[in-house]
């Protein structure tokens, strides 16, 4: 067994599962705040799609996908970003984000060179971490809290190891906080990139999950060099079954990765293809789910607040940051709610450092969520 692999913790949603089964199996009624995946039905415009596209002979996809579907991808991107993306060169079609960013840095790191580290926000989307950890790399986690605002700046790093970074990884809007990057944090990391000549990754899943006055920036806004986007329809389309993603950006390393990735696997399905291109061409649906995140959003938050639990100020994606109760770690705290059938995340989770601190996703529904609130546990 690879010992690195062996010695890391469950994976966090694998751990929240094993939980909800146990008090399902004690019979308990069970309000699930803990994975983030809605309950809210996909559009019918995409289930109808991949309905129609179904065929009749089932045959491999290929790696690239879809001419139609990059083009569906490059559209909504000038649209929603004023990016021009290579069609043919710099965008590819993933299934889901979650096994691309494993996937990358197999692609991009040599465990042979000096520049071997790869650089991740903790808290943070765990795959960041596991990904390099399975292609040897040196992993650094780098302590996002209250202070420094959940920003990850690059002049809190040392210049050593961005010297020998292969890859940075930055991610806004958060997971798990919800905090929006600024245009001169992303200014400074394209900087930082030019200088130190490491591969730049931005994990930007969230981005049509907002509800301040700003919408969400892409890191290709402020530059494409050494860049790479990765954007999922599952929080934005409410496809998470569906396993449809993609990565944009510099042609010359998508055109490497899409090389690497004919031994790793293929696009998604032809029907799922069509789901996407469906989901990218389309914002009605987009604009109702923000519509639902909200209202959940604000209830929730109003209710943390009089129950006296301190919510941290953000923005973006359907998660609540809360600070736990004095005396209480997250997972104590989590264990709390436990028992009373509701699902939290600790904020150990998500790495070191976050103890004080547990996450809300808004997944039940607006009745679920009132009735979370009239049992949630008061200390």
């Amino acid at each position: 067994m690879n010992e690195r692999i062996r010695a890391q913790k469950p994976y966090p949603m694998v751990e929240l599962a094993r939980r909800k089964a146990d008090l399902l199996a004690q019979g308990v009624e069970v309000l699930d705040f803990g994975t983030g995946d809605p309950v809210e039905p996909t559009p019918e415009i995409i289930r109808k799609a991949f309905v129609e596209a179904t065929p009749e002979i089932s045959q491999y996809p290929t790696v690239a996908g879809s001419q139609e579907l990059r083009q569906a991808f490059a559209d909504w991107f000038a649209r929603r970003f004023g990016v021009t993306l290579d069609v043919d060169k710099g965008i590819l079609p993933v299934r889901g984000s979650k096994e691309a960013m494993f996937h990358l840095p197999l692609a991009l790191l040599d465990p042979e060179s000096e520049r071997k580290a790869v650089v991740y926000p903790e808290p943070g989307y765990p795959v960041m971490e596991l990904g390099s950890l399975y292609a040897q790399a040196e992993t650094h986690g780098h302590a996002l809290t209250a202070d420094n605002g959940y920003l990850m700046d690059p002049r809190d790093l040392p210049a050593e190891l961005l010297a020998r970074a292969a890859i940075v990884w930055i991610s806004y809007p958060h997971n798990p906080t919800g905090t929006d990057g600024t245009p001169g944090l992303f200014e400074a990391w394209v900087d930082a990139r030019e200088q130190h000549g490491f591969v730049l990754c931005s994990d930007e899943c969230y981005t049509e999950i907002h509800f301040g006055e700003n919408r969400p920036h892409s890191l290709l806004e402020f530059g494409m060099e050494g860049c790479l986007a990765f954007h999922s329809l599952s929080k934005r389309s409410g496809m998470t079954g569906y396993r449809s993603g993609m990565v944009a950006g510099d042609p010359e390393l998508v055109s490497w990765y899409r090389q690497c990735r004919a031994a790793m696997g293929q696009a998604m399905p032809i029907m799922t293809q069509a789901a996407s291109l469906a989901a990218w061409s389309d914002e009605h649906h987009v604009e109702a789910r923000r519509r639902v995140f909200g209202d959940k959003r604000s209830l929730m938050t109003e209710g943390m607040r009089d129950l006296g639990l301190q919510v941290w100020p953000a923005e973006s994606t359907f998660y609540l940051w809360v600070r736990v109760p004095q005396g209480h770690t997250g997972q104590s705290y989590a264990d709390l709610c436990l028992d009373a059938g509701i699902v939290v995340s600790p904020g150990s989770f998500f790495g070191e450092g976050n103890e004080g601190w547990f996450r809300i996703a808004l997944v039940p529904s607006l009745k679920d969520c009132a009735e979370a609130l009239s049992r949630w546990p008061v200390v």
